[in-house]
């Protein structure tokens, strides 16, 4: 059970406020830019400014989901702009933290907006403690709920009141980690439980080419038979001309990291942790999503080469993997 007296004071920041965080530059087209090139996002209206303008706008606006990009301090998470509140909006867990908490997770983030946001204008955002739970125990471990509220706006003209564009709800759990249980001897003659396998992947018409490759040792590709557009993950049109008719190519399996993450949590049987698992770019020009093998977490690199390799578990599935080579 929480200590009561650290009950008492998280409850009594419950509603605190905090300044403003400035971004530190105004909205502007090359980082919309940027931003949308890496989320495959290709909406004239964020790029186009003549589209924009035929729209109704004075300019090209940002991709809502964008809204948390602004106002973000960077490599250095305490480096804001002049003029920033040095506040920590999330003190409160440097609160529960001393009373045997050590651990913090991001548990989500929801976003709400209120109009577009164009560019050239300057962003800040206020926040406040929304809510901290009471103690919860999850398997992560026990601790609480904490939820910030951010409320976004746009500098306006002296005199006039800065306007409203959004809000963000910021959800994280700071919690003691559960104790895992240690292995319990079997009792002799005892029969074993029997290991989990792989899931199975879901098998169509459109994707049964893929996984029949693999199982030849071969990296399949769908093709576009009308504009020779390749395309994955397989699909039964063309996003590009629409047409129907498609072949295969086989791809050299040559590639580089484009991105990755390394899951941790939840375990999930029967796969091995920390699992490192990359979005692929081969060479041919299309992405996949697919395990690293042969390399520890602290030697990946966005960009290095890669080589496609196949490997068979449990007697019943051949999956494409790949492994770092040298350039």
């Amino acid at each position: 059970m929480a200590d009561q007296e650290l009950i008492e004071k998280v409850r009594a920041m419950v509603g605190r406020e905090y300044g403003r965080v400035y971004a530190w530059d105004k909205v502007n087209a090359p980082m919309i830019r940027h931003w949308c090139e890496v989320m495959g996002v290709s909406n004239p209206l964020y790029t186009d400014p003549a589209f924009a303008r035929d729209a109704g706008f004075a300019d090209v606006v940002a991709p809502p989901a964008m809204l948390q990009v602004w106002c973000m301090a960077g490599l250095d998470m305490e480096n804001y702009p002049p003029g920033s509140t040095d506040e920590n909006n999330f003190e409160v867990l440097k609160v529960i933290e001393p009373y045997g908490y050590p651990a913090v997770v991001a548990v989500n983030s929801d976003l709400y907006f209120d109009r577009h946001i164009l560019a050239g204008e300057r962003l800040y955002f206020t926040s406040k403690v929304d809510s901290v739970s009471d103690e919860k125990t999850t398997p992560l471990g026990t601790g609480f709920f904490v939820t910030v509220l951010m409320a976004y706006f746009s500098e306006t003209a002296e005199g006039k009141p800065d306007e409203p564009v959004g809000k963000q709800l910021f959800r994280v759990f700071k919690f003691k980690p559960a104790q895992r249980p240690k292995a319990e001897e079997k009792p002799a003659g005892k029969a074993e439980k029997p290991a989990a396998k792989r899931p199975l992947p879901g098998i169509s018409d459109d994707t049964r080419f893929f996984w029949e490759g693999c199982e030849a040792g071969k990296l399949l590709i769908q093709r576009c038979t009308g504009c020779q557009t390749l395309r994955h993950p397989p699909a039964p049109v063309c996003a590009k001309c629409h047409a129907f008719d498609w072949d295969t190519v086989e791809a050299s399996g040559k590639a580089e990291l484009y991105s990755f993450v390394v899951m941790h949590y939840p375990e999930v049987p029967p796969f091995d942790y920390p699992n490192p698992i990359g979005l692929i770019e081969l060479d041919e020009g299309v992405r996949l999503i697919a395990g690293l093998v042969g390399i520890e977490r602290d030697e990946l690199k966005i960009g290095q080469r890669l080589q496609v390799e196949f490997e068979r578990f449990d007697d019943q599935q051949t999956l494409p993997q790949f492994r770092p080579v040298a350039e």
